[in-house]
């Protein structure tokens, strides 16, 4: 078989992998709504169930990245673009521990805490963009096997959806300053909100990578 071959077929074995990540962290994107939903609701049980599943997913991401990185080093020289691939399964493995973080915040908080601050709607809403952003990398790591050229579409999606992410992030961030006045649910709301800011900001740089991924296709 032709070296050329090879690295198709290694490209495409790549990709696969690099897609299961993905989905496991549009999974933990998905707990972390119903999470948010159970803890407005109060329902502790579903709260650690959804931890619980969280943090397997977590675990599945990091095992899909040590898959890849030991495929790809496996390589060696033969991979062109093996670089970018691996910073996008990094980014990958980046964002569940950013989906984890957060949901360990919101876990620890009251929610009586946030229906009397007037924060629940806001932190759904917050939450659901988080659930966006992960929809976007899905299809973004679909496209690069199906459609590459698609890819670039999606990556102007993100970046619109960073921008609201960062104008809502701010504005909840001094509504809950003025509202919250149990400190320790004000520093986990805080801290929680900010980690969904840097989550999407790191969706935002796995989607530069799509795009240079795209570029070599």
């Amino acid at each position: 078989m032709y070296s050329g071959e090879l690295e198709v077929q290694a490209k495409r074995k790549a990709l696969a992998v690099l897609q299961d990540e993905i989905s496991k962290i549009l999974s933990s994107s998905r707990e972390l709504s119903a999470l948010t939903s159970s803890l407005i609701k109060d329902d502790n049980n579903d709260v650690r169930a959804c931890l619980d599943r969280m943090r397997s997913n977590e675990e599945d991401v990091e095992n899909l990245r040590r898959k890849i990185t030991r495929e790809v080093s496996e390589l060696g020289g033969m991979m062109t673009n093996r670089e970018d691939i691996l910073r996008t399964a990094y980014l990958m493995d980046d964002v569940a521990g950013y989906i984890n973080g957060i949901a360990f915040r919101l876990a620890n908080m009251k929610s009586d805490t946030l229906r009397k601050a007037q924060c629940d709607a806001d932190l759904q809403d917050l939450v659901g963009m988080v659930v966006d952003a992960s929809f976007k990398l899905n299809e973004m790591g679909r496209a690069l096997s199906i459609n590459p050229a698609t890819i670039f579409e999606h990556a102007q999606e993100m970046q619109k959806l960073e921008r609201q992410v960062d104008a809502k992030y701010r504005a909840m961030i001094i509504k809950a300053l003025g509202e919250i006045t149990n400190n320790k649910d004000l520093l986990l709301f805080k801290d929680a909100v900010e980690g969904i800011e840097g989550m999407v900001d790191k969706c935002q740089e796995a989607s530069d990578s799509f795009t240079i991924l795209a570029l070599g296709m």
